[in-house]
């Protein structure tokens, strides 16, 4: 995509809101744009510190700077954007500043402008993706770019390799998956967790402390680990693990990387996650989740639950469905009792691993969100 024949800049705006969910979408995007689309991209973004945490190799106290061949921009103290790009992704409707947008305005070709809104499965998304949405005060026109599960939609990001990669993830990788992190291979099952930070946290470990069936349960670095370690006691304050309590094993890891993340949800039976980035990676993984969405105060949050568990259990029968659904309600409304919700899940796991694995395949045949996005631009920018 070129205008002028020279390559056409893509900018994406990122404010931090939930924390790795917005850095990691947006991360994502701008490396599938740059490495899958060839594009020049620049990232723009207020928090580098959480992004350092998904890319090493980032200076958290750089302006401006290149990494994976990306231009990655502090906001707002680099300054206005120069050269000016083609298309500017507003991630998350984060806004953007009132002399940027002003400027836009007084350009002959203004860039083309699209609001990138947060993943829905809800049934107005599909009539509400690519709407015009044009700016209240000035001639711009703006667009609204919805991700979502159905073909109406944006659909999902995804490189172009990772369902092979994860395919090949086989027990020599999972093996040494776990032994680079300093421990020895699960012999029995193994789930991940990530969650914020008022999950029911503590009940679900004692649920699954006291459930007969063993379980490896590895949880990152970070606020949860905290909570994690004060249930465990005195011994968990400091080091790795493993630290046991009945049929529990607890494992803690470093904060990991995105793509040693696919690993980790690739090497566990079932996992936890948060948001919107690891949920989107934990269905590309193919394993049972456990999803708790980004609260909001409004309780939209419990409506996009809602939404996704109609889609995702339509073709699921019972007692699975019935044992995902109380499990969900139970760890993210706090009102469940979780020893039972657990138990009742735990043993639906084989039915909804073999589910989880179908609805990946038919996420597949849906579209990928940054081809869509290329597509969209080229349509629109001449």
């Amino acid at each position: 995509m070129t205008r002028s024949g020279t390559p056409q800049i893509w900018d994406i705006f990122c404010r931090v809101v939930d924390n790795f969910g917005d850095a990691g979408v947006c991360w994502r995007l701008a490396r599938l744009l740059r490495q899958e689309h060839d594009l020049p991209v620049r990232l723009w973004i207020d928090d580098l510190k959480t992004l350092q945490e998904l890319h090493p190799g980032l200076d958290p106290e750089a302006s401006v700077q290149s990494c994976a061949g990306i231009t990655v921009c502090r906001w707002p103290q680099a300054g206005l954007p120069e050269p000016e790009a083609a298309v500017i992704i507003e991630a998350f409707g984060c806004g953007l500043p009132e002399e940027w947008v002003a400027r836009m305005a007084q350009t002959a070709r203004p860039p083309l402008w699209i609001i990138l809104e947060y993943l829905s499965a809800e049934d107005w998304v599909d009539s509400h993706h690519g709407l015009s949405s044009p700016h209240p005060q000035l001639a711009l026109p703006r667009y609204f770019f919805f991700p979502g599960f159905t073909p109406l939609t944006g659909g999902l990001l995804r490189e172009a390799d990772l369902l092979p990669r994860r395919d090949n993830f086989d027990t020599a990788a999972r093996d040494a998956f776990w032994n680079e992190l300093g421990f020895d291979a699960p012999q029995v099952s193994a789930a991940s967790l990530f969650a914020y930070a008022d999950a029911p946290v503590a009940a679900l470990l004692s649920a699954m402390a006291a459930d007969a069936r063993p379980l490896v349960l590895a949880v990152p670095e970070g606020p949860l680990l905290a909570i994690v370690r004060s249930w465990l006691g005195a011994e968990a304050r400091t080091g790795q693990g493993p630290w046991r309590r009945g049929a529990l094993e607890v494992r803690a890891l470093p904060f990991l990387p995105q793509e040693q993340y696919d690993e980790l949800l690739w090497a566990c039976d079932f996992n936890f996650v948060r948001g919107e980035d690891s949920f989107v990676r934990a269905q590309w993984a193919g394993k049972p989740l456990v999803w708790q969405p980004y609260r909001q105060d409004d309780g939209a949050h419990q409506r996009k639950m809602a939404a996704f568990l109609a889609r995702y259990c339509s073709e699921l029968a019972s007692p699975a469905v019935d044992a995902l659904r109380g499990f969900w309600r139970g760890w993210n409304e706090g009102s469940v009792d979780l020893a039972p919700a657990w138990h009742d899940f735990r043993s639906e796991v084989a039915d909804l691993a073999g589910h989880a694995r179908e609805w990946t395949t038919r996420l597949a045949d849906g579209g990928e969100l940054a081809a869509q996005l290329v597509e969209f631009a080229r349509r629109k920018v001449k």
